[in-house]
């Protein structure tokens, strides 16, 4: 049964008597109607049969298309639909997947990413290879909203098989996305949900850190999940102007805090939570640079604010005065009409 804690659902066993797949690969949508055809035609070329796999589409009450009418048209009945009766959120919706799925072991994929063909193939070798592990991830591949390859994921490790210290790894920062990773439902029935507490970034960060405290966790080298990026009206894209994204890494990194002592001594905790700190703060002031491009001068200061919330140090303070002084030059000759003159500035 679930760890008992007010900020994460309790996730409860499959009652009995109901049939048990090894797989269930639950899809949470919102508002991607457009990407979902491609998602789950990576999965059907993978479709060992219902009584094997658990197929489902988890809607969070989509305002702007139809999603169960693509699942129809690709899938007819062989993927169960079910639509939110009002808009939860995606961390609620998260929590539906886990609730409602029934397999063995749960692939939670976002409606917008997709899978290479031996997925499921090689993710399942791994559980019966190593039948301790509570969980199991490949690298990813990013994608473009476009669907064009942007990049891979950094190895781990040269051969797969089971991480060593992936604690103080994945403890450091985030190192893998949500369609990469495989999870044992005894897993949540133990730990619970995502945490509530996080509503923008960084749930999936906990609670693979979380994982990681009770749990032995297997690679795959292969590239086999695909990540897409910067989807346009994405959850990230949306709250990168008023500093949420980084808010929530760094309130994740908080409650990571809360607990990573127990498992670590607390000299490797410090170290690794700051190390969390740094990064994070790099991306306020990654996201303070991507606003500056549009004009929106005081989305680069509360971008520069948070970068200075996740961290004081000297590297942070000289990045986040250089930031300042070439954003607001820039923002200055752009008020004046005159262009490029911020560079003459900085140089």
């Amino acid at each position: 049964m679930s760890e008992q804690h007010p900020d994460r659902a309790t996730i409860l066993p499959v009652p009995e008597g109901i049939p048990r797949p090894l797989w269930s690969v639950m899809i949470p949508t919102y508002n991607c109607a457009n990407y979902l055809r491609e998602t789950l035609a990576s999965v059907l070329a993978q479709d060992p049969g219902s009584e094997v796999m658990q197929i489902e589409v988890v809607d969070d009450h989509s305002t702007k298309d139809d999603p169960e009418a693509v699942v129809r048209e690709l899938a007819g009945d062989r993927v169960s639909f079910y639509r939110q009766p009002e808009n939860v959120g995606y961390i609620k919706n998260f929590e539906t997947c886990l609730q409602r799925s029934r397999g063995q072991l749960i692939h939670l994929l976002h409606g917008d990413d997709c899978l290479r063909e031996t997925f499921y193939y090689k993710m399942q070798q791994i559980f019966e290879k190593y039948p301790d592990i509570g969980a199991a991830f490949c690298r990813h591949i990013y994608m473009s909203k476009e669907g064009h390859w942007k990049g891979i994921s950094d190895l781990e490790q040269t051969e797969s098989g089971i991480l060593n210290k992936w604690l103080e790894k994945i403890a450091a920062c985030q190192r893998l996305t949500t369609p990469s990773i495989v999870v044992r439902r005894e897993v949540y029935e133990k730990l619970g949900g995502f945490d509530c507490r996080i509503t923008c970034a960084g749930e999936d960060w906990e609670m693979w850190v979380r994982i990681a405290t009770q749990y032995l966790v297997a690679y795959e080298v292969e590239p086999l999940a695909i990540y897409r990026q910067e989807r346009l009206g994405a959850l990230t894209e949306n709250t990168a102007r008023t500093g949420k994204l980084v808010r929530d890494m760094r309130l994740a990194t908080e409650i990571i805090g809360s607990y990573l002592p127990e498992y670590l001594p607390s000299v490797v905790t410090s170290k690794l939570l700051n190390q969390a700190r740094e990064k994070y703060a790099r991306w306020a002031i990654r996201d303070a640079r991507r606003v500056g491009d549009l004009g929106d001068m005081p989305a680069v200061i509360t971008q520069a604010k948070e970068a200075l919330k996740c961290s004081r140090s000297l590297k942070t303070i000289h990045l986040v005065s250089k930031l300042l002084l070439k954003e607001g030059a820039r923002f200055l000759w752009r008020t004046l009409g005159i262009k490029n003159q911020h560079k003459k500035v900085i140089q």
